[in-house]
């Protein structure tokens, strides 16, 4: 090979190179550019200090689904404001929720050989207290009133409470002593009055009265029942058919579930009802779409619920007492706690 034709090789394979890095570079501009784009076209989000205690007025603090760097932090906004520009945390969690300064967080572990799962006990900084394997995929949170307990739902196998086929682990923790119930299916049931075991018993969807007595799902036989737990007792009785995912009222008094309804698509089978303890009475919520989730009072008469968005998930509120219309609160959010 003569020096000339080493020289038209070098200089082709320069020009090459050349080419190729500045397709490269324009073409992270561009994917840079579209990203920046779809965050343009959402919720402002920007890095800041997250707390669980009370500051300058009452907050909603959320796991942010906007897309861009931020995506799947906790984020807080002010809550008279939730359309508002977003502080994020640098906290990522899959299911999350807090009250009194105690945070619960459902965080993902990526590892060579798959991801596992933890749940995350969580200080008014965000700071991790103590953690805890957790069985399987991500589902329902919640911390008690007083933050002294905090609670977490996974699924087993399955990843979908529409059908039969899947198992859920409930526990409970107690933050003052780490006391640890990693499954409250080994507490006693009682089931219309009787005491009642069986092989296919699951329990979901905790929400706490206090720092003992609870409401959670239990499903057996087919059907699904609200119970009231007694972390002391180790008990849980059933008091209401086809209630499934409850959160208790502010005022103890009222339970907002998603409720089984006929003739719904067996993909999409609930509707959001409100029921009331002292009388058992159902009322069906003004949201008439399926309603896959835990819904939130957001205080003593409004519900927020997260239903499918562009991003994921958006949250919307309608009145618990089946008046109004159902109105969306925020775009691109999911797992809210108020604050303050």
């Amino acid at each position: 090979m003569t020096r000339n034709t080493r020289l038209v090789i070098l200089l082709a394979a320069v020009v090459l190179l050349g080419a190729f890095g500045t397709g490269a570079v324009l073409h992270a501009r561009q994917q840079s550019g579209l990203r920046d784009q779809q965050q343009a076209d959402g919720p402002a989000v920007r890095s800041g200090t997250v707390s669980l205690r009370p500051s300058g007025g009452r907050r909603l603090l959320i796991r942010n689904l906007a897309w861009g760097p931020h995506r799947d932090e906790i984020a807080s906004v002010p809550a008279g404001r939730p359309q508002g520009p977003r502080t994020a945390s640098g906290v990522k969690c899959l299911r999350f929720h807090a009250a009194a300064g105690t945070g619960i967080c459902l965080q993902a572990v990526h590892g060579t050989l798959g991801d596992s799962y933890r749940a995350v006990v969580l200080d008014a900084h965000l700071r991790e207290r103590r953690h805890f394997p957790a069985a399987g995929i991500p589902t329902r949170a919640r911390v008690s009133p007083s933050g002294h307990l905090v609670a977490w739902t996974v699924f087993v196998s399955g990843d979908s409470y529409a059908g039969t086929a899947f198992s859920t682990r409930t526990a409970v923790v107690d933050t003052r002593t780490w006391a640890f119930d990693d499954n409250l299916e080994s507490f006693r049931l009682v089931k219309d009055g009787h005491p009642y075991r069986a092989a296919d018993i699951n329990v979901w969807g905790v929400t706490f009265a206090d720092d003992n007595r609870f409401y959670a799902t239990v499903a057996t036989g087919g059907q699904t029942y609200l119970v009231r737990g007694d972390l002391t007792a180790r008990t849980l009785t059933t008091l209401h058919r086809n209630v499934e995912c409850p959160s208790l009222s502010p005022d103890g008094t009222r339970i907002a579930y998603k409720k089984r309804v006929r003739g719904a698509s067996p993909d999409a089978p609930w509707r959001l009802y409100v029921l009331d303890l002292r009388t058992m009475k159902e009322t069906a919520t003004a949201e008439r779409r399926d309603i896959d989730d835990q819904a939130l009072w957001a205080d003593g008469s409004t519900l927020v619920y997260a239903l499918p968005g562009d991003y994921g998930s958006d949250l919307w509120t309608v009145p618990a007492d089946g008046t109004g219309t159902a109105r969306r609160l925020m775009a691109s959010a999911v797992a809210p706690a108020y604050l303050g």
